[in-house]
């Protein structure tokens, strides 16, 4: 059955979104045993300015290849889907959100201006291989099989997870054969997606009914298909879950399912994955790291420190 929703905050989390931003990252953990988004009020953004304090590292931007330190600037594709990872404030046109606070922290350190272009989340990574962007944001997780044709640098822990509707009988999803018989809505061309499909055969192994995958290219229709019963069981990022569901009714985050590093997307071989990788390791160090997260009230999804193309999570 339809459910109701906070309008206004349904809104913002919906408005002008292009593409869903996926952990493969796919758009991890919020803050401990609640919601991420706890530094925003209930349907408002945060918009407090962490970033422009931020001074440039000359030793990270040593790092640099000569042509970009020349050229100051770099270009990078950003998904824009749902907060906290990246969002449209109410203006429809001003991006906020985790991912563009961190770049446009580390660009700062880097001392370079990022050129900024909005792109769809499955059309930046073979845009990243082609040359068209130097690096790309879209909550992207390291996978064994992304490693295979992009570098990553790593910026938050995230991850795989669930929600339903307040009336759904499921409780926990341990393994994918839960979900036996029901329709799971996710975003195309995400890690969600293939993770589903690859153990689809799960439940035909257990003599059970297949579980149907529908899948959405926007964050606003992934909700809208769970609120109107199209769907079961939404599958995203534990972040983005635990946020949207503090922003509307009759729905409530489930559980982590699967934990991923998240990262900087470049082509292979790119010589600007060490610059950047100190550049955040240098945000941890003064502080700023810790108040982006805070900001968008994930703290808990803090890494130790960045790395360059980690294996995955197991």
């Amino acid at each position: 059955m339809p459910r109701t929703r906070h309008s206004a905050a349904f809104a913002l989390i919906t408005v002008a979104t292009l593409a869903l931003t996926a952990c493969g990252s796919g758009d991890p953990a919020a803050a401990p045993a609640g919601a991420a988004g706890t530094a925003a009020a209930k349907g408002k953004i945060p918009t407090t300015d962490v970033v422009s304090s931020v001074r440039k590292d000359e030793a990270a931007a040593k790092l640099l290849p000569a042509g970009v330190r020349a050229s100051g600037t770099f270009t990078i594709a950003s998904s824009i889907g749902n907060p906290p990872g990246a969002t449209y404030l109410e203006d429809g046109r001003t991006v906020a959100g985790t991912d563009i606070d961190i770049a446009d922290a580390v660009a700062r350190k880097l001392g370079l201006k990022p050129k900024r272009e909005v792109a769809s989340f499955e059309a930046i990574l073979p845009a990243l291989g082609s040359g068209k962007y130097d690096v790309g944001t879209g909550n992207f997780g390291v996978t064994e099989e992304r490693r295979r044709t992009i570098d990553f640098v790593t910026y938050i822990n995230d991850g795989q997870g669930f929600a339903v509707r307040d009336d759904s009988k499921l409780k926990k999803v341990t393994d994918l054969s839960r979900l036996c018989g029901l329709t799971v809505g996710t975003g195309a061309g995400t890690t969600f997606e293939v993770t589903l499909e690859e153990n689809r055969h799960l439940c035909s192994d257990a003599g059970k009914k297949p579980y149907e995958v529908k899948t959405y290219s926007d964050q606003g229709a992934i909700w809208g298909s769970l609120q109107q019963g199209r769907s079961d069981v939404v599958m995203s990022t534990i972040n983005g879950l635990r946020y949207a569901v503090e922003q509307q009714e009759g729905v409530r985050f489930l559980n982590e399912f699967k934990r991923l590093d998240v990262g900087f997307a470049f082509k292979k071989g790119t010589p600007l994955a060490p610059a950047f990788q100190a550049a955040v390791n240098g945000l941890k160090a003064d502080g700023t790291y810790d108040r982006i997260l805070k900001k968008w009230g994930i703290s808990a999804s803090a890494i130790k420190t960045s790395q360059i193309s980690p294996p995955e999570i197991k």
